[in-house]
């Protein structure tokens, strides 16, 4: 009985480290944490803001929206917390920015804020300085969104460890996670233990109505799904689960300063493992306790994906990642086991791995009503016993060779993916 307790707390912890809120893409949002933590070390605004960044997040913040702005970029991104961050509020850093910050940012990032690159093998890493004539501060950001590892006034080092004191927190194992425990576990917690679950629900269902409603991006939620239409039958699953997702990315890649709940550092990962499951549990009338069962099930698979994959990749975490954990999570509300649920995550390899990640954009969106549409015919699959096997590429009969084989396909198989893709986009 001990070992089902501490098993069962080690996947609560694992999911309550993993799922956290932010406001806008988590990039760029890192940055200005960065930069916001850095400026309340100096009593005056510096002069000059340096930042320094590794490919992936040069790729990742280059093209996003800044919440609250009309903006894009590092620069927008460093100016805004120098300029009215609040570093206490983490990756909700920008909320509560006055519209006389942002014009004062506009102006402070076109003359005093310089971006650069790192020369790192690194995938995440931010290096934000700030200087005046008589002062100076620097803070270093390294392997997680929040992951301070450098805090530096003048001279003299505050911080140099693994993780700042203020914010780290103890990471629990994940190296144990499999689809059959991940089912077992969602099958049998007491579902109260679930209830924190409950403010990402409210989360992200508010920013998918805001994508829904407003002008935001591309569009492409409303496009699928016109938001005046109000009664959901069976034959809107695909439909309505994908317009949901897509409209909370179309809102939050354009510039919406509503919060998100981010799933392994991430937004959009956040997005497209929970709106999904909460539109399907709508569509399908399925009650209460199942939806969070399920909201259980996509989130973890999501992180049990991920950490193969990793944080930041060449391939879409949205793609690889939480819309694998989508597709388990329709198998479960439509009656599926766990055998259906192995053929979901193989039907999903067979079906959508190799979605390169170009940055975040507002284009993303479509990628996330993409592979949404793909979780639901998987998924249907799936339902009817059958799978893709292992003489379909890199799928393996072994559901977790197959999980495998996608973090060698993104870390291995695209070693030089990164580079190429940042070159095009330089380069345009």
């Amino acid at each position: 009985m001990r070992n089902e307790i501490m098993k069962e707390e080690q996947f609560l912890s694992i999911l309550k480290s993993e799922i956290a809120p932010a406001v806008g893409c988590t990039e760029p949002v890192a940055i200005a944490y960065a930069a916001a933590k850095a400026r309340t070390l100096l009593e005056d605004r510096p002069d000059r803001t340096s930042v320094i960044v590794s490919r992936n997040i040069l790729k990742n913040a280059m093209g996003v929206g800044i919440p609250g702005t009309d903006e894009v970029g590092l620069e927008m991104a460093a100016a805004m917390g120098v300029i009215g961050g609040n570093s206490d509020k983490v990756l909700e850093v920008l909320e509560g920015i006055t519209p006389d910050e942002v014009e004062e940012a506009k102006a402070y990032a076109r003359s005093c804020v310089s971006v650069s690159l790192k020369d790192t093998p690194q995938k995440l890493y931010i290096e934000v300085r700030l200087e005046k004539a008589d002062d100076s501060a620097v803070v270093v950001i390294e392997g997680g969104h929040t992951n301070i590892t450098k805090i530096q006034h003048g001279s003299h080092i505050l911080y140099e460890q693994k993780g700042c004191r203020e914010i780290q927190r103890s990471a629990p194992d994940k190296d144990g996670l499999t689809i059959e425990n991940i089912y077992e576990f969602i099958s049998n917690v007491d579902i109260q233990k679930l209830d924190f679950l409950d403010e990402c629900v409210r989360m992200n269902w508010t920013i998918a109505q805001e994508g829904l409603f407003g002008e935001y991006g591309l569009g492409v939620g409303k496009s699928i799904y016109p938001p005046e239409k109000t009664e959901l039958t069976a034959a809107d699953l695909a439909g309505y689960t994908a317009a949901l997702a897509a409209a909370a990315a179309d809102a939050r890649m354009s510039g919406s300063t509503l919060p998100v709940m981010t799933v392994c550092g991430s937004g959009n990962q956040g997005i497209t493992a929970t709106l999904p499951v909460i539109g399907a549990a709508l569509v399908l009338g399925t009650d209460h306790e199942r939806m969070y069962r399920a909201l259980a099930l996509s989130c973890l698979v999501t992180i049990h994906v991920k950490q193969f994959i990793g944080k930041l990749s060449p391939l879409c975490g949205c793609g690889m990642g939480s819309s694998i954990g989508a597709c388990c999570a329709f198998v479960y509300l439509q009656g599926g086991a766990l055998e259906q649920i192995r053929y979901a995550v193989n039907n999903m390899t067979a079906s959508v791995s190799g979605i390169i990640c170009d940055g975040a954009k507002s284009g993303c969106a479509l990628k996330v009503a993409s592979v949404i549409s793909s979780a639901c015919q998987c998924a249907a699959l799936a339902l009817k016993d059958h799978s893709a096997g292992s003489m379909d590429g890199i799928v393996s009969s072994d559901v977790e060779s197959t999980i495998r084989n996608l973090g060698v396909l993104g870390s291995r198989g695209m070693a030089d993916t990164d580079q190429v893709i940042l070159d095009m986009m330089i380069c345009k």
